[in-house]
């Protein structure tokens, strides 16, 4: 396998994680403003969510670029540290941080599901595999799996934005599709990269995956997938909740 970074995936990554940032803070931003907070309020919460985020991207980036997350074959792999870590950093912040939480509630369902519409940028696994510099047992699942979450992302979000009936069933099967691809995405990088955990591809290692630029991936961009679905899950229960307790007000 040509196991040297194509020069095309700098542009391509880099660009698309900066899009990536910069729709999430947009859309925070514009339902912060909906949400008629008191603008100095609204300015403080957004300022200090929008310098976690910058703060964890500017890490992910320096420690990608540095080689942190590609070790040694005969030694430990440290992606998991980039994965599992934002992820409890994040679930922690909003479990203790009442700010995090009425900003996420004031971000609308459908945004939340339709940004996730970035996720078709995994076509670039099945464009590697192409060329023959990623194996197929993690290409095949990451790359159709993140395109199909893609695409489907902005549809399910157009459907509970109209209410069409059974949307929230959609909603809720959409975040566990997500998720299960997301899982299946990190087992299989997980099990076919050089490690002494590697148990598929030993034809063809996964070395790329723990590469400047395509770590950010699964460093920066599945874990911000994986905290947007639990946020949409989350509220889900939410709007059930108060849904279930306006009928026994009304009846």
């Amino acid at each position: 396998m040509n196991t040297q970074v194509p020069g095309y995936l700098y542009p391509y990554v880099l660009a698309s994680a900066v899009a990536v940032v910069a729709a999430v803070l947009t859309g925070l931003n514009r339902s912060l403003k909906l949400a008629r907070w008191p603008e100095t309020e609204q300015r403080s919460a957004f300022r200090t969510i929008a310098t976690l985020l910058l703060t964890w991207a500017a890490l992910a980036f320096g420690l990608s670029w540095l080689g942190f997350y590609q070790g040694p074959s005969n030694g430990p792999p440290t992606i998991p540290f980039g994965v599992g870590i934002p992820l409890a950093v994040g679930i922690l912040l909003y479990l203790r941080w009442g700010t995090l939480q009425r900003a996420i509630d004031a971000v609308p369902q459908s945004w939340i599901v339709s940004v996730q519409f970035y996720r078709t940028l995994g076509v670039i696994f099945l464009i590697l595999l192409a060329q023959g510099r990623m194996p197929g047992s993690f290409a095949w699942p990451a790359g159709v799996g993140d395109v199909l979450v893609g695409l489907l992302g902005p549809m399910v979000a157009l459907a509970y934005s109209r209410r069409w009936p059974n949307a929230s069933r959609w909603v809720r099967a959409w975040n566990w599709f997500g998720l299960t691809d997301l899982i299946a995405a990190l087992t299989t990088g997980f099990l076919t990269s050089p490690s002494p955990w590697q148990r598929l591809a030993f034809d063809l290692p996964n070395r790329l995956i723990g590469a400047f630029p395509l770590v950010l991936v699964p460093v920066f961009l599945v874990p911000l997938s994986i905290l947007l679905h639990l946020t949409s899950l989350k509220k889900l229960q939410q709007a059930e909740v108060e849904q279930g307790v306006r009928r026994p007000a009304m009846a």
